[in-house]
């Protein structure tokens, strides 16, 4: 079976005398969970240097990883996927009771990834999006983010490129949207998001082209 949200559905339960500022309240909040960025955080309670300063310079597990710290890794990795996963299962979950808009669960899952992507937080210096995408898409249907998972890991193990495996995973996505939910506004804002991943790893593009992508150490 098919996992569908209808996003067609008229609301009657618009009944708070603000409406309009509830659905703003969860976009809002939305992006500045995303702009918690949890390789800084997670690298300042470790006593790790700022990932914005070696490295590549993105703030996302990766780079956290060649400190050499697997558990910072991991934890940036986790927090990241987390907030993604937060925000968007929050607006779903009280999508019907508190009569939110139809264009609120796509705002929402939009605005946290722009939250990682340029983090109000850190000079809007964010990461590539790779675990928060991962976590709205946990949220959305399952499934598929375990698909995607799946598609990262046997790239990401037979190449030990990262970014590769991120882009295949990018383009995965589209289909895999689609596929499970038609031609409807969650879909084409999960087009836009992987868009945006796919230009936040332009610089790897370059390099995975010349042949001098960087690989994942053991």
């Amino acid at each position: 079976m098919r996992f569908t949200i209808d996003y067609n559905t008229k609301h009657s339960n618009r009944n708070h005398p603000i409406p309009v500022l509830i659905d703003l309240a969860f976009i809002a909040a939305a992006y500045l969970l995303g702009s918690i960025s949890f390789a800084v955080v997670v690298s300042r309670a470790m006593n790790l240097p700022d990932p914005h300063s070696y490295g590549s310079g993105n703030p996302g597990s990766t780079n956290v990883l060649r400190t050499g710290n697997k558990t910072a890794a991991a934890f940036t990795l986790l927090g990241d996927a987390l907030k993604g996963f937060v925000a968007v299962w929050a607006a779903l979950y009280f999508k019907t009771s508190l009569g939110l808009t139809d264009w609120t669960v796509p705002a929402v899952a939009f605005a946290v990834f722009l939250g990682h992507i340029l983090p109000v937080f850190h000079r809007f210096k964010g990461g590539k999006g790779v675990a928060t995408v991962a976590g709205i898409v946990f949220a959305l249907y399952w499934p598929l983010a375990l698909g995607l998972i799946a598609v990262w890991l046997i790239f990401a193990v037979g190449f030990k490129i990262s970014s590769l495996a991120a882009l295949i995973a990018a383009l995965c996505l589209l289909v895999g949207m689609f596929y499970f939910f038609g031609n409807t506004l969650i879909s084409w804002v999960m087009v836009a998001i992987a868009l945006l991943l796919i230009w936040r790893h332009k610089g790897n593009i370059e390099r995975l082209l010349k042949g001098k992508e960087g690989k994942i150490r053991p």
